[in-house]
């Protein structure tokens, strides 16, 4: 009995490389053991590729250069399912081989079909929490699909061993882990950046309204970043460390905290300028439509006690203002650095 390493395909979608596909030719094989390890070492092959594109993807930054992976990719999968399919059967049994074809093809689809509809989805995803996690979950289910792919062939590859007695080395190999690991990463990180997403996407709709002086509009999404944030820190606390690394829990947190405080404290105050700059320029036009003649002292009063709160409100508001900009900044700024490093730890 021959042994054959088992076929163990783990796949995080669009995770792909360009794969090395020799000449097609006519091939005989003499016995079931060098059929098997023919098809075998296109996987490795595959897995091989993957496991680089993988790295890539994680680790760079260059979107043209994993485009053109991608494209060469499909380029190069529609070859790989046509060298296979041009295989013989084995003595009638034809399942294994067919099983392999299936999973080529689904490859082939989600790269192009799939691929193209979650590239979609890209495009619009920030624009709502509801288009964010529907984005995720897109890619999500792409992966579930190449999961039960993969197991197929994974089952049709043990029945072929089992009826030609060759004896399978149940190991998982370097490539493998590596694949399972970085889907593991990125599952885990994705709870994290939902969470983060629904605050961080809200809180540009508190600032829009801000930008408009839209008092009702800065209390209606005051409130729901309020509630967001709050509900957001609730969830991180049931979140557990990545094997002890509590970076992205922590970093998360901290802007978590900071929009709670900003809607709970920090915008009453902003709120406060609009109110009195309204209310000044009320009493300010008011005043201005009299003479000076006809003013009376209560009307002065008035007036200056006006320009008195609003300059106040104008010198509180610059200081929160300026306050919370720098704040945000140097948080948004160390989320995406703690994204990055985590990526770099833990993607091998």
């Amino acid at each position: 009995m021959r042994k054959i390493k088992l076929i163990g395909i783990t796949v995080v979608f669009i995770f792909f490389n360009m794969i090395n596909i020799n000449t097609i030719c006519a091939q005989k094989f003499t016995n079931p053991a060098s059929y098997m390890e023919y098809i075998s070492l296109e996987h490795e092959t595959i897995s091989r590729n993957m496991w680089d594109y993988i790295k890539t993807s994680a680790h760079s930054k260059r979107m043209s250069k994993i485009e053109k992976k991608r494209k060469e990719l499909i380029s190069t999968t529609a070859i790989a399912k046509r060298k296979i399919e041009r295989m013989p059967d084995y003595e009638g049994y034809s399942d294994f081989r067919d099983s392999v074809v299936s999973y080529l093809d689904l490859s082939y689809s989600m790269l192009t079909e799939d691929y193209a509809k979650i590239v979609d989805l890209e495009e619009i995803a920030e624009q709502s929490y509801d288009l964010m996690e529907a984005y995720l979950l897109a890619k999500e289910k792409a992966n579930e699909k190449m999961d039960k792919a993969s197991l197929m062939v994974n089952n049709e590859q043990k029945k072929f061993a089992e009826k030609y007695d060759i004896n399978l080395i149940e190991s998982e190999d370097k490539i493998s882990k590596n694949l399972k690991k970085a889907g593991e990463v990125i599952s885990y990180y994705n709870q994290f950046y939902l969470i983060f997403f629904k605050s961080y996407k809200q809180e540009a709709y508190l600032l829009d309204a801000l930008s408009r002086s839209d008092v009702n509009g800065i209390e209606q999404n005051r409130n729901t970043l309020l509630k967001d944030s709050d509900e957001g820190l609730k969830k991180i606390v049931e979140l557990k460390s990545y094997v002890g690394d509590i970076s992205l829990k922590r970093s998360c947190q901290q802007v978590l905290n900071f929009y709670k405080k900003e809607a709970s404290e920090k915008t009453p105050i902003l709120t406060d300028f609009y109110l009195k700059k309204e209310k000044f320029e009320k009493i300010s036009v008011a005043f201005e439509a009299k003479k000076q003649s006809d003013r009376t002292k209560d009307e002065v009063d008035k007036y200056n006690n006006a320009i008195s709160d609003y300059n106040n409100a104008i010198n509180s508001y610059n200081k929160i203002n300026d306050e919370l900009n720098n704040m945000r900044n140097d948080l948004l700024e160390d989320w995406n650095k703690t994204v990055n490093n985590f990526m770099d730890k833990h993607v091998p």
